[in-house]
């Protein structure tokens, strides 16, 4: 996997996030650039483990959707009668 890149939009959005949070919770102001780099901490420390995640739920949810499917086509079948 590569690094996570974000765009500049979602990059300005989640360091005013941080920035809020520290300042809410943690009673604490954080510049912009300390925030962008403690979100680039993140990324690379723990964004596989975001990342595996979101594609374990992706094929449970596949997985679940294609039983359905498989049992919907089954109750398609018409009844035959095999006399010998």
């Amino acid at each position: 996997m590569s690094e996570i890149e974000f765009t500049n939009e979602e990059k300005e959005i989640l360091v005013e996030k941080v920035k809020l949070y520290f300042r809410e919770e943690l009673n604490q102001e954080i510049g912009g650039f300390d925030a962008e780099f403690l979100i680039s901490f993140f990324a690379r420390e723990f964004g596989s483990y975001f990342y595996n995640r979101g594609i374990y739920d992706a094929q449970a949810l596949l997985s679940s959707k294609v039983e359905e499917l498989s049992e919907s086509i089954y109750e398609l079948e018409k009844p035959t009668d095999f006399v010998k």
